[in-house]
């Protein structure tokens, strides 16, 4: 990995080609990321960069995590995360990243957590299908089915598709094609759909493929 940013998710639009195509792409408010920390392999026997995003009252964070800011002198943020870069010698405490950082074409992978839909039954959660509407199959019309046998295994397998929480959960997108880079509103449009609601933050990186 040697290029990470911390974005936004704006929402979905498309844009054309030279050609007339239509891509849907996703719009990503990236950065701008102040360098807050950076550990090398000597030191810290890894190498990688802590970025901020989003500015932060001083109220909002406790002196732990104040501590980190003031000692890069830089304004506090609400968002702190680290990314494992192969080379840092090119960044300094202090620097700013944003979006130029990468350029169109670059294929990156974003990680952000999906969309929540709380307790949601079979149908919602694992797509199962509805039983019959005939007569004699009701009333479990949208039930899980069968549980198994009652003498042997006495017990319900592990990983039986069930009704629960459904959502919330860390995803990453891989492979994905960066369209186009506007620096002036220091934004992303990357093609397809990136995992999470509009306004929630995601982080984006070369991608491992």
């Amino acid at each position: 990995m040697n290029k990470a940013i911390i974005g936004r998710k704006a929402g979905m639009t498309q844009v054309f080609t030279a050609e007339g195509k239509v891509i849907p792409v996703t719009v990503i408010e990236a950065g701008p990321c102040p360098v807050v920390q950076i550990k090398t392999v000597e030191k810290d026997g890894y190498a990688a960069l802590k970025l901020g995003f989003d500015e932060a009252k001083e109220k909002a964070l406790n002196k732990a995590e104040l501590g980190q800011f003031k000692k890069a002198k830089v304004k506090p943020c609400k968002v702190l995360k680290e990314f494992r870069l192969d080379n840092v010698a090119s960044y300094e405490v202090g620097n700013e990243i944003k979006a130029d950082v990468f350029a169109a074409g670059d294929k990156v992978d974003i990680h952000g957590v999906s969309k929540g839909h709380g307790y949601s039954g079979v149908i919602k959660r694992w797509n199962q299908h509805r039983l019959k509407e005939t007569h004699g199959v009701g009333p479990v019309h949208r039930e899980p089915g069968s549980m198994g046998a009652n003498s042997s295994p006495s017990r319900v397998f592990k990983n039986k598709h069930l009704a629960g929480q459904y959502g919330v959960e860390n995803v990453t997108v891989q492979n994905l094609e960066i369209v186009r880079v506007d620096t002036e509103r220091n934004c992303l449009l990357i093609k397809g759909s990136v995992p999470g609601p509009n306004g929630s933050v995601v982080t984006i990186n070369d991608t491992v493929k």
